[in-house]
């Protein structure tokens, strides 16, 4: 009997949350049709430390439901870590994360499950339009993309999310990946496997409100470029060969000139342009050694990536090696 677990980090989602299941069991239903008969599916929610009630709602929803489990984590540790957790947890032979948005329609599950059964072992959605979003967040993945993709050892195809749908093989792989600088697009791309792409139309978002700031988004970019690729590091190390090349041509240009014209008063202009240009490139290329020396350190300590506060109750999911697991 072949299943599909389908999940779903939330982080104060309370409205979504019974749309989503509305929506999503007849997409669902219909790709279950599609593998056979006695194929089921599951619904994993990862409450993310919602603030609201979204941890009430799946409360009552699993005791009402027998297909939908839930877990929490301890404190809000980001999506990243929700999305790593319910994939840690999911039992399915085909495991789909969403989001509870619904800017994701499920209605693309049955196309994906179709892949699967072709063969494909990881099943990306990719996005062909996406003017329910704002024109920034266009432009701006757009430009994260094509920046990544150029720097990176192994490129991520553009305009794909969390959405896809990943095979056991490919989920035991990624659960074997333990870095705490989190970014699971470059880890479902650089897994590799035999991989089909779909096509959707992202649609407006059902309920409640984005929690992706700026701020947010530019972590999420900034991790993503360091944990794709060493290539900006190596960049630097471009930039300051070129520059001491420089310097030493210009310092044998100094010393023709004063044999040949005599020493001469130096000038200020010229002094202080050098130094404040080779002071910005020393603190710039500082700063990104720094980025990656941070996350050195991160992965140094191996800290859990996240922390439950309840696992789901079924007992079908097993321990996970450094995750505490407390059980309300």
């Amino acid at each position: 009997m072949r299943t599909v677990s389908i999940v779903i980090p939330v982080y104060n989602e309370q409205e979504g949350l019974s749309l989503f299941l509305d929506a999503a069991r007849p997409a669902v239903d219909r790709a279950l049709a599609l593998i056979g008969p006695g194929a089921r599916a599951d619904y994993l929610f990862v409450d993310d430390g919602s603030t609201d009630r979204t941890a009430d709602i799946l409360a009552i929803l699993s005791r009402l439901n027998p297909d939908v489990r839930y877990l929490s984590l301890s404190r809000n540790f980001g999506k990243e870590a929700a999305l790593a957790a319910g994939i840690d947890h999911a039992t399915g032979d085909a495991v789909i994360p969403i989001d509870v948005d619904l800017q994701d329609p499920p209605e693309v599950i049955v196309d994906l499950v179709q892949a699967w059964l072709a063969g494909a072992q990881v099943v990306n959605a990719r996005r062909v339009d996406r003017s329910s979003d704002g024109w920034f967040k266009r432009w701006s993945a757009r430009g994260f993309y094509r920046l990544l993709n150029r720097l990176s050892d192994y490129p991520i195809p553009e305009n794909v999310g969390d959405f896809r749908l990943l095979d056991r093989q490919a989920v035991d792989v990624v659960k074997q990946l333990g870095e705490q600088a989190r970014f699971n697009k470059g880890l479902f791309s650089w897994i590799g496997f035999r991989v089909a792409t779909v096509d959707y139309a992202r649609a407006p978002r059902e309920a409640g409100v984005t929690k992706w700031r700026l701020g947010k988004l530019w972590s999420l970019a900034i991790d993503g470029i360091t944990a794709s690729t060493t290539m900006p590091l190596r960049i630097w190390s471009y930039v300051g060969g070129a520059v001491a090349l420089m310097a030493m041509a210009y310092a044998a240009w100094l010393v023709v000139r004063t044999m040949v014209t005599g020493v001469d008063v130096p000038g200020y202009a010229s002094i202080m342009v050098a130094v404040l240009m080779l002071g910005g490139l020393n603190l710039l290329s500082l700063g990104i050694i720094g980025e990656y020396l941070g996350r050195v350190a991160r992965e140094v300590r191996q800290r859990p990536l996240y922390v439950l506060a309840k696992a789901p109750e079924d007992g079908a999911a097993q321990p996970v090696a450094g995750v505490e697991r407390l059980r309300a």
